[in-house]
Protein backbone atom coordinates (compact mmCIF):
# COMPACT_ATOMS: atom_id res chain seq x y z
CA UNK A 1 0.00 0.00 0.00
CA UNK A 2 1.42 3.79 -0.96
CA UNK A 3 2.55 5.58 1.98
CA UNK A 4 0.40 9.02 1.93
CA UNK A 5 2.44 12.31 0.99
CA UNK A 6 1.79 15.93 0.68
CA UNK A 7 1.65 15.80 -3.17
CA UNK A 8 -1.29 13.69 -3.25
CA UNK A 9 -4.19 14.64 -4.84
CA UNK A 10 -7.65 14.59 -3.59
CA UNK A 11 -10.61 13.02 -5.02
CA UNK A 12 -11.80 16.50 -5.95
CA UNK A 13 -8.77 17.68 -7.39
CA UNK A 14 -8.42 14.26 -9.24
CA UNK A 15 -11.47 14.65 -10.81
CA UNK A 16 -11.13 18.47 -12.03
CA UNK A 17 -7.50 17.60 -13.43
CA UNK A 18 -8.83 14.59 -15.44
CA UNK A 19 -12.28 15.56 -16.32
CA UNK A 20 -14.04 12.95 -15.02
CA UNK A 21 -16.59 12.52 -12.05
CA UNK A 22 -15.77 12.17 -8.55
CA UNK A 23 -18.29 9.02 -8.71
CA UNK A 24 -16.57 7.91 -11.97
CA UNK A 25 -12.95 8.00 -10.21
CA UNK A 26 -14.85 5.74 -7.02
CA UNK A 27 -16.37 3.21 -9.89
CA UNK A 28 -12.50 2.92 -11.22
CA UNK A 29 -11.39 2.49 -8.02
CA UNK A 30 -14.34 0.01 -7.25
CA UNK A 31 -13.03 -2.08 -10.07
CA UNK A 32 -9.70 -2.33 -9.43
CA UNK A 33 -8.33 0.37 -12.00
CA UNK A 34 -6.84 3.46 -9.48
CA UNK A 35 -6.18 3.13 -6.10
CA UNK A 36 -6.82 5.28 -3.55
CA UNK A 37 -4.95 5.87 0.17
CA UNK A 38 -6.83 7.37 3.20
CA UNK A 39 -5.82 10.41 5.39
CA UNK A 40 -5.92 10.52 9.18
CA UNK A 41 -9.16 12.03 8.51
CA UNK A 42 -10.18 9.14 6.19
CA UNK A 43 -10.04 11.49 3.15
CA UNK A 44 -9.27 9.49 -0.27
CA UNK A 45 -5.76 10.50 -1.48
CA UNK A 46 -4.69 9.76 -4.72
CA UNK A 47 -0.66 9.39 -5.87
CA UNK A 48 0.07 12.16 -8.69
CA UNK A 49 0.52 8.93 -11.37
CA UNK A 50 -3.48 8.37 -11.32
CA UNK A 51 -4.10 11.34 -13.45
CA UNK A 52 -1.89 9.23 -16.24
CA UNK A 53 -3.33 5.88 -15.44
CA UNK A 54 -7.27 8.16 -15.89
CA UNK A 55 -5.99 8.86 -19.37
CA UNK A 56 -5.14 5.60 -20.46
CA UNK A 57 -8.34 4.79 -19.13
CA UNK A 58 -10.57 7.05 -21.15
CA UNK A 59 -8.00 6.58 -24.16
CA UNK A 60 -8.71 2.78 -24.06
CA UNK A 61 -12.42 3.63 -23.05
CA UNK A 62 -12.85 5.94 -26.63
CA UNK A 63 -11.32 3.47 -28.94
CA UNK A 64 -13.56 0.64 -27.46
CA UNK A 65 -11.45 -1.30 -24.95
CA UNK A 66 -13.52 -2.87 -22.66
CA UNK A 67 -12.94 -1.74 -18.68
CA UNK A 68 -12.15 -5.94 -18.26
CA UNK A 69 -8.80 -5.56 -20.78
CA UNK A 70 -8.06 -1.94 -19.22
CA UNK A 71 -7.66 -3.53 -15.83
CA UNK A 72 -5.94 -6.49 -17.28
CA UNK A 73 -3.29 -4.59 -19.29
CA UNK A 74 -3.12 -2.13 -16.06
CA UNK A 75 -2.12 -5.31 -13.78
CA UNK A 76 1.08 -5.18 -15.17
CA UNK A 77 2.15 -1.47 -14.56
CA UNK A 78 4.27 -0.85 -11.27
CA UNK A 79 2.83 0.32 -8.48
CA UNK A 80 5.53 0.96 -6.76
CA UNK A 81 6.35 3.90 -9.12
CA UNK A 82 4.84 5.85 -12.09
CA UNK A 83 4.68 4.00 -15.54
CA UNK A 84 7.06 4.86 -17.67
CA UNK A 85 7.58 4.96 -21.34
CA UNK A 86 8.46 1.74 -21.61
CA UNK A 87 5.71 0.48 -19.51
CA UNK A 88 3.36 2.37 -21.29
CA UNK A 89 4.66 0.85 -25.09
CA UNK A 90 4.10 -2.67 -23.08
CA UNK A 91 0.89 -1.95 -22.28
CA UNK A 92 -0.40 -0.62 -25.61
CA UNK A 93 1.09 -3.21 -27.48
CA UNK A 94 -1.51 -5.51 -25.39
CA UNK A 95 -3.77 -3.90 -27.56
CA UNK A 96 -2.84 -4.04 -31.22
CA UNK A 97 -4.40 -7.21 -32.11
CA UNK A 98 -7.58 -6.04 -30.59
CA UNK A 99 -7.15 -2.87 -32.34
CA UNK A 100 -6.48 -3.78 -35.30
CA UNK A 101 -9.85 -6.47 -35.13
CA UNK A 102 -11.86 -3.56 -34.52
CA UNK A 103 -10.55 -1.54 -37.28
CA UNK A 104 -11.64 -4.33 -39.47
CA UNK A 105 -15.05 -5.20 -38.40
CA UNK A 106 -16.09 -1.06 -38.35
CA UNK A 107 -14.92 -1.12 -42.28
CA UNK A 108 -16.89 -4.16 -42.80
CA UNK A 109 -19.97 -2.51 -40.87
CA UNK A 110 -19.37 0.64 -42.81
CA UNK A 111 -19.13 -1.41 -46.37
CA UNK A 112 -22.24 -2.96 -45.94
CA UNK A 113 -24.20 -0.18 -44.48
CA UNK A 114 -23.45 1.70 -47.82
CA UNK A 115 -23.99 -0.56 -49.90
CA UNK A 116 -27.43 -1.61 -47.46
CA UNK A 117 -28.57 2.34 -47.20
CA UNK A 118 -27.85 2.89 -50.85
CA UNK A 119 -30.21 0.20 -51.90
CA UNK A 120 -32.95 2.16 -50.63
CA UNK A 121 -34.96 -0.68 -49.52
CA UNK A 122 -33.90 -0.55 -45.85
CA UNK A 123 -34.60 -4.12 -45.32
CA UNK A 124 -32.42 -6.81 -44.50
CA UNK A 125 -34.98 -9.36 -45.05
CA UNK A 126 -36.30 -8.97 -48.12
CA UNK A 127 -33.26 -7.53 -49.51
CA UNK A 128 -32.69 -8.92 -53.48
CA UNK A 129 -28.84 -8.15 -53.10
CA UNK A 130 -28.14 -9.48 -49.37
CA UNK A 131 -30.79 -11.56 -48.83
CA UNK A 132 -32.65 -12.83 -51.51
CA UNK A 133 -35.64 -14.74 -50.43
CA UNK A 134 -34.54 -14.23 -46.45
CA UNK A 135 -32.01 -17.31 -47.02
CA UNK A 136 -30.20 -16.20 -44.04
CA UNK A 137 -32.76 -16.34 -41.93
CA UNK A 138 -33.42 -19.81 -42.54
CA UNK A 139 -29.41 -19.88 -41.39
CA UNK A 140 -29.63 -18.06 -38.13
CA UNK A 141 -31.00 -15.08 -36.79
CA UNK A 142 -29.80 -11.34 -36.23
CA UNK A 143 -27.83 -9.13 -38.07
CA UNK A 144 -25.34 -11.85 -39.55
CA UNK A 145 -25.08 -9.31 -43.02
CA UNK A 146 -23.09 -7.24 -40.85
CA UNK A 147 -21.11 -9.97 -39.43
CA UNK A 148 -19.64 -11.64 -42.88
CA UNK A 149 -16.34 -10.65 -44.08
CA UNK A 150 -16.08 -8.12 -45.91
CA UNK A 151 -14.63 -8.75 -49.62
CA UNK A 152 -12.31 -5.84 -49.36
Amino acid sequence: MSKLKKSDLSVGDVAKRSGVSVSTLHFYEEKQLIHSVRNAGNQRRYNRDVLRRISVIKAAQKVGISLNNIKQAMAFLPTNRAPNKNDWQRLSKQWNTELDQKIKELHALRDNLTNCIGCGCLSLRKCPLYNPEDQLGSRQSGAVILNRKSST
